[in-house]
């Protein structure tokens, strides 16, 4: 079976630094593929190669079952950067002709497709107003529409919401969500672990510049992280790392993780350790705000591959 995307032993190197390497992996026809990791991990630099911004230093690529390097996947795919590539002084409804314009779409083609698309992101009100005028979230939406001007098979996303608050964050998602049922396939990376659970078939977690663990949201899940999470939130004076070394201590706990102001815990039945974890900090002194029963997320999954947040990097 043809195969969208297909990256062999990939490899990219700046100076000394290594920031992909040896990344290899298949994305299916009509998959959402989610590369997740903290900023540094080396996503964008995946990406820009995939989307052939960038030249590996080593390995292929190869979309739709063609090298990257042959032109016609150009009109195959396409990519939205993380940060807009927008002509301010142009209006929305004018970026989209022009963007219309480099894939060969003229005259009243342009603009008919150029009005389809400033409808599909929801930018209908502002189409002829300056781009210098919209909002972070109406520029991100207007930069999705320009990488949707010559009907993509592939489309390549990085960071799509990167910088938008929650709200405009899921505007963005149920827009891709309605793309990705167009029969598109859809690569998307992100350090936001809602994000690719939410948009994702299946998931590469990246760190380090490789690929750690790879499958859909809910097997990583079943693989990786426990069937439940205890969350322990302190009180601001309290100090987590004293507060888990309290718990070992008394409860022997070896799979815990203590963040900013909390801990994560993490076992396979709450039952028997929920009561024993507050009880144990009550009689430590510390004090704790609250203590509830969470499901693992990929972030869990993280945790426990790492040690550490996806957040914190």
């Amino acid at each position: 079976m043809e195969k969208a995307i297909r990256v062999a032993d990939l490899v990219k190197r700046f100076g000394n630094k290594i920031a992909v390497n040896r990344v290899s992996f298949d994305v299916k026809l009509g998959e959402v593929y989610g590369i997740l990791g903290p900023n540094g991990a080396g996503k964008s630099t995946l990406i820009s190669m995939i989307a052939g911004i960038m030249e590996p230093d080593e390995g292929r690529i190869e979309i739709l079952g063609e090298n990257i390097k042959n032109t016609k996947i150009r009109f195959e795919t396409n990519y939205c950067p993380q940060n807009p590539a927008l002509y301010e002084e142009l209006t929305g409804l004018e970026n989209l002709i022009f963007y219309s314009n480099l894939y060969g779409l003229t005259g009243r083609k342009a603009k008919g497709k150029a009005r389809d698309l400033i409808r599909k992101v929801g930018l209908e009100e502002y189409a002829d107003k300056p781009v210098k005028t919209y909002s972070g979230g109406m520029k991100k939406r207007l930069n999705l529409a320009t990488a949707l001007v010559n009907d993509p098979r592939v489309l390549i996303l990085d960071e799509p919401t990167t910088g938008l608050d929650p709200n405009i964050r899921r505007e963005v998602w149920q827009l891709l969500d309605e793309i990705k049922r167009s029969d598109r396939t859809i690569m998307i990376s992100t350090h936001y672990m809602e994000e690719a659970e939410a948009l994702s078939d299946r998931v590469a977690i990246m760190d380090a510049g490789k690929i750690i663990a790879e499958g859909k949201p809910e097997d990583l899940k079943r693989a990786y992280a426990p069937k439940v999470v205890i969350s322990v939130k302190l009180a601001e004076a309290e100090s987590p790392h004293k507060a888990l070394k309290a718990l070992r201590n008394r409860l022997n706990l070896e799979d815990a993780i203590a963040n900013e102001s909390s801990l994560r815990i993490y076992a396979e039945d709450s039952d028997t350790i929920l009561s024993s974890v507050a009880f144990e900090l009550f009689k430590a002194g510390i004090k704790l705000i609250s203590i509830r029963v969470d499901k693992p997320t990929l972030e869990d999954v993280f945790l426990r591959l790492t040690g550490r947040r996806i957040s914190e990097n």
